[in-house]
């Protein structure tokens, strides 16, 4: 990921080559090196980069280099979501040093008449999320008719989220923009073709290999029922140290609360995100989890786009996401500026052709695991496991129960069964015979009931065993 092309290769200011080497940053990342010279020579840029690989400083360092602290804004930086704007305000920030520019983050769910009275301060940087920018120039207090400098960050979630519209609404108000600079993961037909409608011959900066950071992330699915998701999610967890990080996703806000109730039952502190909690819950679970006083936090896609936090070993999808690219812009929050994680993603039988769809799209080598074993000292399951069906099982809920005897008529097994479990005739299917052994359809209702009569009772003077056939 890092290069040996230094910060001082390039001509930024002392203030600036201050604030990087006081945080520790020598050398530049690939897209950093890619990016930055031809957004200083006046370029309009389009940058492929996931987040955690340095693009803040990417269109950071030009913006800043290019700008000059007057209070007059110059530059606007869009981002997908709150949190992300607030990542992105402190660490432009932290980038600028003793510049002395006035940076402010403009976003939805905060007090508005309170951005309105800093905004009329003077601000020289706006961070902010479309839709606000939009209202706040709408009601005067943004006059987007003086920035020179357009960010977009993180462009294919905004066209995923829907906010093309407002952006193309923001760009038409710019009259005075003459740089540009576009970031995304990935590059859906619409941004490219959208870009060369608003952009002026933008040079593109694709750094494929460091997309994904591949070799750092250890990438494994586990095959189980939903019954037992939360059974393999407590393993994992088991190997949690004190320093260490974990995010667990899923598609719905409901089962991000649902996720969060569970793991609290089984003792595990967790926090969720998700769009239904207002700006002051959001940021304070942030804080916690940055400051490293949470250790998990269960979120939807768009809620996790401001978690950037190095310390995150492991990445759980609860739930296979339903865009491919998501699972890009997951795996990401893990194993950040080259340090190493690991990825885990739970998948069920109905989950196989989405996961099959991302694995070949990415071209990702995702290991086939089973779920981990308990760590050395552990000797009981954090969940206990549950008996789950649901894998093997057909559309109507009819599970295969293979017995050792092929010389019972269908009759006299059906009514065995529905006599000794006293269920109706109806949960017991098809009835089909093999060299040896039979196999017998059972509703899944009725599965426990029946191997536990046919493994203990004797059945029409036969001893039979019994068992799932998988």
């Amino acid at each position: 990921m890092f290069t040996q092309t230094t910060f001082s290769t390039w001509d930024l200011s002392p203030e600036i080559l201050k604030a990087l080497a006081d945080a520790g940053f020598e050398f530049a990342t690939q897209v950093q090196r890619d990016t930055i010279p031809i957004a200083l020579s006046g370029r309009d840029v389009i940058g492929q980069a996931r987040t955690g690989s340095g693009k803040t400083a990417a269109f950071g360092l030009p913006v800043l280099t290019g700008c000059t602290p007057t209070g007059e804004l110059q530059a606007l930086m869009l981002t997908p979501t709150r949190e992300l704007a607030v990542q992105v305000a402190k660490e432009i920030e932290m980038l600028q040093g003793d510049s002395g520019f006035s940076i402010m983050t403009v976003y939805g769910g905060t007090d508005l008449e309170k951005q309105a009275k800093g905004l009329a301060k003077g601000v020289d940087i706006i961070v902010g999320t479309p839709g606000r920018v939009m209202d706040m120039t709408k009601r005067g207090h943004i006059d987007l008719g003086k920035p020179t400098w357009l960010v977009l960050d993180e462009a294919d979630r905004m066209l995923d989220m829907g906010f093309f519209p407002d952006i193309m609404w923001v760009l038409e108000k710019m009259e005075s923009r003459s740089q540009t600079l576009l970031f995304s993961a990935t590059f859906p037909q619409e941004i490219l073709d959208a870009s060369y409608e608003f952009m002026n011959d933008p040079e593109f900066v694709l750094t494929q290999a460091e997309s994904l950071d591949i070799p750092e992330i250890s990438q494994h699915s586990v095959r189980c029922g939903r019954a037992n998701k939360l059974w393999v999610c407590g393993r994992i967890l088991a190997y949690m140290g004190e320093e260490d990080q974990t995010i667990i996703f899923a598609n719905t806000k409901r089962m991000v609360d649902l996720m969060v109730e569970r793991l609290k039952k089984h003792r595990f502190e967790a926090d969720g995100l998700h769009g239904d909690l207002n700006q002051n819950q959001r940021e304070r679970i942030l804080e916690k989890f940055r400051n490293g006083e949470l250790s998990i936090i269960v979120a939807t896609d768009v809620a996790s786009r401001g978690i950037d936090v190095d310390g995150v070993t492991c990445v759980i999808n609860y739930d296979v996401p339903d865009d491919v690219d998501s699972y890009v812009h997951r795996i990401g929050r893990t194993g950040r500026i080259g340090r190493k994680g690991q990825s885990w993603t739970l998948v069920s039988r109905d989950d196989i052709p989405q996961m099959n769809k991302i694995q070949a799209t990415h071209s990702l080598d995702i290991v086939a695991s089973e779920a981990p074993d308990l760590p050395d000292g552990v000797s009981r399951d954090p969940v206990k496991k549950q008996q789950d069906n649901s894998e093997v099982s057909d559309v109507f809920g009819m599970v295969p129960i293979q017995i050792s005897t092929d010389s019972l008529s269908k009759l006299k097994i059906s009514e065995w069964l529905v006599k000794n479990i006293r269920c109706d005739p109806l949960a017991i299917g098809t009835i089909t015979f093999g060299q040896g052994s039979s196999t017998i359809e059972v509703h899944s209702r009725s599965v426990e009931h029946a191997l536990k009569a046919l493994n203990s009772k004797s059945v029409h003077g036969q001893q039979l065993q019994a068992a799932v056939l998988e």
